[in-house]
């Protein structure tokens, strides 16, 4: 048996955890084929072409795919507010400046970087923008990989970006930057990915599922209470990155469970109602459509563990 599995290169995902520690997947009765992606709409893309079976994938794409027929379900968590503005120091953040607002109209006239167009990161920049009242006056530039949006600050070709904490952490070891607005701010809850499978393969496979999703679990909690030796699992199995790297990235966005609680799926349905608005999809679906609660709800018993965030140091 083989499962296919999509991922980005975001290592804070259980994805690295689950290929650096091989242990963690012995419980699953397939062999799996790990698949890297550039962004969370190219792996949407990827399951409409029957190229994967699972993956891991920020919510506002996966809507965006349900909502024009791709077959696909979330069926479990992973973590939340995993979006956050950074620059350079020749601007000022927060909390110097406290609205969001504020921060962004130093960008006018400017241009904003940020991953693929329907990507989280994404939509959550152009509602910022929106709620600012800003219009046309920041550029939104989007970029196919998300690992390019550090170059371009470096280039100076945009003046700040939207994406995840770990480019946070490399724009301050790269540019001497810093957080503009931090992840727990910018959009509480937000679901920062979650796992989605293809509805067929899960019907047809539900045990071996499951399987995944006790792996998934378990590898979340190895983040919340052992995350100093988590992030040498997870840099040794990269090898570019040091362990420190992986530690301050952790911090950032400290909040990782499987579970899909109420607050993950009310966020997510928020996302829905922006997508329509932005024109990413046509109509409005319902939740239903979207999560499969009914896996994870067995399999992870205990409270959420979100808001507990991570062991200490």
């Amino acid at each position: 048996m083989l499962l296919r599995i999509g991922h980005l290169s975001t290592f804070y995902h259980t994805a690295m955890l689950l290929m650096a520690e091989k242990s963690l997947c012995s419980n699953i009765d397939a062999e799996i084929a790990w698949k890297l992606f550039g962004t969370g709409p190219a792996i949407v893309n990827a399951f409409e072409k029957k190229e994967i079976d699972l993956a891991y994938v920020g919510l506002p794409p996966a809507i965006i795919g349900i909502e024009r027929g791709v077959p696909i379900i979330c069926i479990a968590g992973g973590h939340i507010e995993g979006t956050v503005m950074c620059g350079r120091q020749r601007y000022r953040g927060y909390p110097e400046i406290e609205r969001l607002d504020d921060i962004l109209r130093q960008f006018s006239g400017k241009t904003i970087g940020v991953p693929g167009k329907g990507s989280i990161h994404d939509v959550i920049l152009q509602q910022s923008i929106r709620n600012a009242g800003l219009g046309q006056s920041v550029s939104v530039r989007n970029f196919t990989w998300a690992d390019m949006v550090l170059e371009a600050i470096i280039k100076d070709e945009v003046a700040a970006a939207f994406g995840t904490p770990a480019l946070a952490v490399s724009v301050k070891q790269y540019t001497g930057g810093i957080i503009l607005y931090p992840p727990s701010l910018l959009w509480p809850n937000n679901p920062s990915y979650g796992i989605l499978v293809d509805k067929t393969f899960l019907h047809n496979n539900t045990t071996l599922i499951q399987q995944f999703l006790r792996s998934h679990e378990t590898a979340t909690a190895y983040i919340r209470t052992d995350p100093d030796r988590a992030a040498e699992a997870i840099a040794a199995h990269i090898g570019f990155i040091d362990v420190s790297f992986v530690r301050e990235t952790f911090a950032i966005s400290p909040k990782y469970c499987a579970q899909l609680t109420e607050e993950y799926i009310d966020s997510t349905m928020s996302f829905v109602k922006i997508l329509y608005e932005l024109g990413y999809i046509r109509k409005v679906i319902d939740s239903d459509q979207i999560f499969d609660c009914s896996l994870i709800s067995k399999i992870h018993t205990e409270p959420e563990h979100y808001s507990n965030g991570i062991a200490a140091a």
